[in-house]
């Protein structure tokens, strides 16, 4: 009789422990049956690798060996000590939870007023406001923030060229306090942000001499100010990776550090001055690692730089991607921005902004901003997500990540420095040719829907109306681009639309679906799928068994295009006989769904134009099919 351990719960222990290569035997056996052929055959796992930006290959299991034993001893780190992997503070935000910091863009100073208010009074706790150019004008300020309570409320101001006016208007708010203001705010400079956004690099050298200034001023008044906020998404939305927007963020702070420091400030004071603002996307381990990783990478450049234990920690606010948000069926973006905030919170941001789920679409209704800031409410209060210190710590695949992610960051960081920093980074090109040749084979991925786009590019809903709203403001532009992951199919969705509006229906397709559903239902789904994307109605007729009664409905369905449906055995039997009659219907093209293997010339001799299968380049099939359709 085994006698079972004191706790009566360790089944575990009345078994013989599994071993990796035991493991490995199983994998392998998995992968034969599935007739899939490992790129390294001592290595069945390699044929389940996941390839991400950088160089970075995922596994499909991690354990302790994976990770270097100086990764194990960061991994042992306790938090809120450099370099701060684990938290930014002893305490992280298990405190009452994360900043929830609502983001607003409304160019009249009323509207935001009632807007500002409505949020801290729902759970915000503080306010991001964009002023400047086209948003609201710098000396409405005041009565944007009229009735907030400042000493309670931080306020982080986000003016692009205009800081220095809107700083002088909030800290004329502030100077009337009868006490300190809420710790916690920035009065945003970033002129090397500013640059990348714009281009204009002329008045970067006033423009970094008077953040300098602003920060010289206010760090002895003002000691719970920040001065700049160190952005990312400038870079994060011309399509950098995640190691990229590490590095053009380090290189910021950099160029910071030595401006503060050239102006008076000690290191650790200069430190103080920042916030650095990252993206977190609807990959939550990778939002995790990289905040994770941006904490240790910025606490050592700090601490070469010479700041003591005290300076080196980094104050970090996270914001939802704008890159990930889509225009077609918006509702989804609820559960991405949900994502991304649990990446946010568990990889210890400081602050977070969910961007409301009608981003794209202009300026967010009441709903949209009451369902943005109850995202962080529901995970912080309900969830209890802030209530464990870095709850991925541990993971050797989260370990793991963050070490290669900072690894891959660096060396990018060193290019740019070797460069002579990132104003000449910038100047010269290297940054946008880095970030467009990163961002083209991302699109690559896109347009194949090897990473898709739910609601977009996978399981499009045609019949969904457009949400109507308020268009926002338009931001500055004419440096780095601003990409979306949804560009491309939305430039076809668009095409639709027009054909839609001019002729009354929109472009269609006939799905010709050969023998039982159980031959036809998979390609028939992945057609479906497919056409949609585009924009582009599928019309199918079941009951169509044979050749004749197949182009009859065809004939019928208003399509000029046809898509044969069937399995590879049917094909064989019929593909020929229907496409033939497709043709003599009237049919333009004929489409194929499936990869032809050996059956190719035959089934093009046959009448078939093109085929289309997983994998292959959905966008470019679509926009020839709208070509040919005249739209």
């Amino acid at each position: 009789m085994t006698v079972l351990p004191d706790d009566g719960l360790s089944l575990a222990a009345d078994f013989p422990d599994a071993t990796h290569e035991q493991w490995r035997q199983l994998v392998a056996g998995v992968l034969h049956k599935s007739g899939i052929t490992p790129r390294d055959a001592s290595a069945p796992e390699s044929a389940l690798l996941t390839q991400l930006p950088d160089g970075i290959e995922v596994r499909p299991l991690y354990t302790a060996d994976d990770l270097s034993p100086s990764a194990r001893r960061r991994a042992a780190e306790r938090p809120g000590f450099a370099p701060y992997t684990r938290a930014g503070r002893p305490e992280g935000n298990v405190d009452g939870g994360w900043d929830v910091r609502q983001r607003h863009t409304r160019p009249d100073a009323e509207g935001t007023n009632r807007e500002v208010l409505a949020d801290l009074e729902n759970g915000v706790s503080s306010v991001w406001l964009t002023l400047g150019g086209n948003g609201l004008p710098v000396a409405e300020l005041p009565a944007a923030l009229r009735g907030v309570y400042l000493d309670l409320a931080p306020v982080a101001l986000d003016a692009g060229a205009e800081f220095e006016a809107a700083a002088g208007q909030l800290l004329r708010l502030y100077g009337e306090l009868e006490g300190p203001p809420a710790p916690g705010g920035s009065l945003g400079a970033d002129p090397l942000g500013l640059v990348a956004r714009t281009g204009e690099h002329g008045p970067l050298a006033a423009l970094r001499a008077a953040a300098a200034g602003l920060a010289v001023d206010g760090a002895a008044r003002w000691p719970q100010l920040r001065t700049y906020t160190v952005d990312a998404l400038p870079y994060h939305e011309a399509g950098a990776s995640a190691a990229q927007e590490l590095g053009c963020s380090l290189a910021a702070g950099v160029a910071y550090l030595r401006d503060l420091t050239a102006a008076g400030l000690d290191v650790e004071t200069a430190c103080a001055r920042l916030e650095f603002r990252y993206a977190a996307t609807a990959d939550q381990f990778l939002t995790i690692a990289t905040l994770r990783a941006a904490r240790r990478l910025w606490a050592r450049v700090a601490q070469v730089s010479g700041a003591g234990q005290r300076g080196t920690g980094q104050r970090q606010h996270a914001v939802t991607s704008p890159v990930m948000m889509t225009r077609r069926d918006p509702w989804v973006n609820m559960l991405r921005t949900t994502v991304a905030c649990v990446g946010a919170g568990v990889g210890g941001a400081d602050s977070v902004t969910v961007l409301p789920f009608d981003h794209a679409a202009g300026l967010p209704d009441a709903f949209a901003r009451r369902i943005a800031r109850n995202t962080s409410t529901v995970l912080v209060q309900e969830s209890h997500l802030a209530g464990v210190i870095d709850p991925a710590g541990g993971s050797w695949y989260v370990e793991r990540l963050t070490d290669e992610l900072a690894h891959a960051a660096w060396a990018w960081f060193q290019e740019i420095e070797r460069a002579g920093g990132l104003a000449e980074a910038l100047a010269s090109g290297l940054v946008g040719e880095r970030l467009a040749e990163g961002w083209a084979r991302r699109e690559e991925a896109l347009a194949h829907r090897r990473e898709p786009i739910t609601g977009v590019s996978e399981f499009p809903n045609l019949g969904e109306p457009d949400l109507e709203r308020e268009a926002a403001p338009e931001p500055p532009g004419g440096g780095l681009p601003r990409v979306r992951r949804d560009a491309a199919f939305e430039a076809l969705r668009a095409r639709s639309d027009a054909g839609l509006a001019a002729g009354g229906a929109r472009p269609r397709v006939f799905l010709a679906a050969l023998g039982p559903a159980a031959a036809n239902s998979a390609r028939v789904s992945f057609a479906v799928n497919l056409f949609q994307a585009g924009g582009i109605e599928p019309v199918r007729e079941p009951e169509s068994v044979d050749p004749a009664s197949v182009a009859a409905a065809f004939a019928a369905s208003g399509a000029s295009v046809a898509c044969l449906c069937a399995s590879d055995e049917w094909y064989e039997r019929e593909a020929a006989e229907v496409a033939a009659a497709l043709r003599s219907a009237g049919a333009e093209q004929v489409l194929l769904a499936g990869r032809p293997g050996e059956r190719r010339d035959a089934l093009l001799a046959a009448g078939v134009d093109e085929f289309v299968f997983a994998g292959g380049d959905a966008v470019a099939v679509l926009s020839s099919l709208l070509d040919r359709m005249g739209l």
